[in-house]
C-alpha cells in the first residue's frame, strides 16, 4: 500500500512525503515514510508494527497530519477496496 503527497510552496521546491505500508518477513509490518524536496534525496523512516490494524492506525495517524500541514493526495496505490478508511480524509 503507497500514499504519496505532495505540496508546493511559493517559490520554493515542491516537497513529497510518501507513506508505504509492507508485511515483512516476521510477520509484522513495516511503515516506511519518505520525505523531501521533489529531485533530491530525501529522509527515510521505518516503523515496525506486530500487526495490520496497528500499522494501518498509524499510516492513517501520519497522513493526517500531513493532509493538516498542507501537503495533496497525489495519488494512492493498492488500497483495499473494503478498508474506505484509507480514502477519507
Amino acid at each position: 500500500m503507497r500514499i504519496y503527497m505532495q505540496i508546493q510552496q511559493k517559490e520554493q521546491q515542491p516537497r513529497y512525503y510518501q507513506l508505504l505500508l509492507q508485511q515483512d518477513l516476521l510477520d509484522g509490518w513495516t511503515l516506511v515514510r519518505e520525505w523531501g524536496k521533489q529531485g533530491s534525496s530525501g529522509r527515510v523512516k521505518r516503523d515496525h508494527f506486530p500487526c495490520k490494524n496497528d500499522a494501518l492506525l498509524a499510516l492513517e495517524r501520519v497522513r493526517d497530519a500531513q493532509l493538516n500541514r498542507g501537503f495533496q493526495v497525489v495519488f494512492i496505490q493498492g488500497a483495499d477496496s473494503n478498508n474506505n478508511t484509507l480514502l477519507d480524509s
